[in-house]
């Protein structure tokens, strides 16, 4: 027995786009969107962070940090995610001059 897939509309910082996701998964999409579409917010609301494709991929690493942080990883581990973070946000907030 195959999954149909069809295509769902998510909205994420009020740009649409169109995803294939099996019927079953289409909640759990909708939900994620919504999560992405918060953190994502968050970080624009901070002023720290400009352009779309930034604020999504601070958003993946802060995503990412979470569930790993769940996941009950090592001191060692959650040391140089914290430090990548932070040399990441230092990166991001020299590049776009301030």
């Amino acid at each position: 027995m195959s999954k149909q897939s069809t295509t769902a509309e998510v909205k994420i910082l009020d740009k649409e786009y169109l995803v294939a996701c099996p019927d079953e998964e289409r909640d759990a999409l909708t939900r994620a969107a919504r999560h992405l579409d918060s953190k994502m917010r968050e970080i624009r609301a901070s002023g720290k962070v400009f352009g779309t494709e930034r604020i999504a991929v601070m958003a993946a690493l802060n995503i990412t940090h979470e569930l790993l942080e769940r996941d009950t990883m090592s001191d060692a581990t959650s040391s140089v995610l914290k430090a990548m973070d932070s040399k990441l946000n230092n990166a991001l907030g020299d590049s776009s001059g301030q």
